[in-house]
């Protein structure tokens, strides 16, 4: 039953598929006291979605099976021609990876219509309330790091998430949550450089790069501001030094000059990043990273 959908996902891509049942999600707790904790920042779409990510299914009503997909993203970091650099998720030379996925993950559904015609799904990637690294994690995927990051190893963790909650009963047999495998290695924890990887598995989101430079609508203050480095939408820091990532020395050119952003007008910006994921921080978040980097850098 699971043979055709396994080939096709990886003939789309995808280098790993995992299947749970749609309970309450592992590690629900811990984030509920994170929450608590008020560690998100600013983000309080996730207070508000608490109800729905303790029970998937409120995304699917009769939910039988969670599949958990990764796709990958290159090692590479992308940069601009006077050395400024964006975090390797963010591929700007290409459609955001939301609608990307999706497309993928529709070409999969196609699948399950075929194994059960009266088959209801839902395709879920990043945006959706879902605590889909408990759920990767669950599904044999992965084990979560202390950087927070789902890793597989072998691959490492420079990839997307992406599930497909569906009515149909699956399940992928002799298939068990891999347990944790940082062992005593902190690079994480020591690499980051604001301090938000307060400890193992916790992240103080309001202090993280990633966060910063991206969902924060406010200005980035100095304190935080002065460890960007060469990076000005993002931060890979905590992944960089994992071990199970490869280590990439080059930097491939496909950006503009720092320059060329500071001049840039909205009509020129749609035009060129409208559909990538800089259009989630906007022009002038992009703008004002760049100053900021400039100045304290």
């Amino acid at each position: 039953m699971l043979t055709p959908l396994l080939n096709r996902a990886k003939d789309l891509g995808f280098i790993a598929v995992g299947f749970s049942l749609p309970d309450t999600p592992p590690y629900f707790d811990r984030f509920t006291a994170w929450l608590s904790d008020s560690k998100h920042a600013d983000m309080a779409w996730l207070e508000r979605s608490r109800e729905v990510r303790a029970d998937p299914m409120r995304l699917l009503e009769g939910c039988r099976t969670i599949i958990s997909l990764a796709y990958p993203y290159p090692s590479q970091k992308v940069g601009t021609p006077d050395g400024l650099t964006v975090s390797r998720y963010a591929q700007p030379t290409l459609e955001d990876y939301h609608f990307r996925l999706k497309r993928l993950c529709r070409e999969l559904t196609k699948i399950i219509k075929d194994i059960d015609g009266r088959s209801k799904v839902r395709v879920c990637v990043d945006s959706a309330p879902i605590l889909e690294k408990g759920f990767a994690w669950s599904g044999g995927i992965g084990f979560i790091g202390k950087n927070n990051m789902l890793i597989i190893p072998g691959c490492g963790s420079y990839f997307f998430l992406a599930e497909i909650l569906t009515t149909t009963p699956m399940k992928q047999s002799n298939v068990e949550a891999m347990e944790n495998q940082c062992g005593n290695c902190t690079r994480c924890i020591d690499a980051c450089p604001t301090g938000a990887l307060e400890k193992p598995f916790y992240l103080d989101a309001g202090k993280c790069l990633s966060y910063l430079t991206i969902e924060h609508k406010g200005p980035l203050k100095d304190t935080y501001g002065r460890h960007m480095g060469d990076c000005f939408f993002g931060c890979d820091r905590c992944q960089e030094v994992c071990p199970f990532n490869e280590e990439e020395e080059t930097t491939k050119v496909l950006l503009p000059s720092a320059d060329t952003f500071l001049r840039m007008d909205e009509g020129l910006f749609q035009e060129k990043f409208g559909k990538t994921a800089f259009a989630r921080a906007g022009l002038e978040k992009i703008k004002a990273n760049i100053r900021t980097l400039r100045a304290l850098g």
